[in-house]
């Protein structure tokens, strides 16, 4: 009888498990608004789109980083000292440049602390970055549109030959 019963909640927790994995294969990233209001509405439809801004001018650190890194107050300075002065949102921007402050930029593609992902590889390796967050150059305000769940991952890799093992990318 305690062999049987063993062998039920065995059975019982290896279900559970692999129950549990299969969810993290396929549910969203997150439950976060993928498309939250910027603390100044910026539009890569005009910047990226329009003025044909290259991703790597803003984004400076993908090439060589884990994280693309987001564009500091200066940067934006760097061209709004002179361009659009009499905008409200750019002077939005000014009161940042005066006050010494970051612009508190809220993240639209968040993974997981346990997920190692290399902007870099991922830039030397040839993928485009609309792969994985689509065309920003024809979106006025960024929305997340790729689950970026660990199945979808999987799937590219698996679609480029690219490694699965579990620790390319669990830390």
């Amino acid at each position: 009888m305690n062999r049987l019963i063993f062998r039920l909640v065995l059975f019982g927790a290896l279900i559970l498990l692999i129950g549990g994995m299969g969810l993290l294969y396929h549910l969203p990233l997150d439950t976060l608004n993928p498309s939250p209001q910027q603390p100044i509405p910026f539009s890569h439809q005009l910047h990226a789109g329009n003025y044909q801004i290259d991703c790597r001018y803003c984004h400076r650190h993908v090439e060589r980083s884990t994280a693309a890194g987001v564009p500091d107050v200066a940067l934006c300075r760097s061209c709004h000292e002179h361009i659009a002065t009499e905008s409200p949102t750019i002077k939005q921007l000014a009161k940042y440049w005066q006050t010494g402050e970051t612009i508190p930029w809220i993240r639209i593609h968040q993974l997981p602390d346990h997920v190692y992902f290399p902007h870099m590889m991922h830039i030397r390796a040839k993928v485009a970055c609309s792969y994985c967050h689509g065309e920003v150059s024809t979106m006025t305000q960024v929305q997340r549109v790729a689950s970026l769940n660990m199945g979808w991952c999987l799937n590219c890799h698996r679609e480029n030959q690219a490694g699965i093992d579990c620790w390319t990318c669990h830390i």
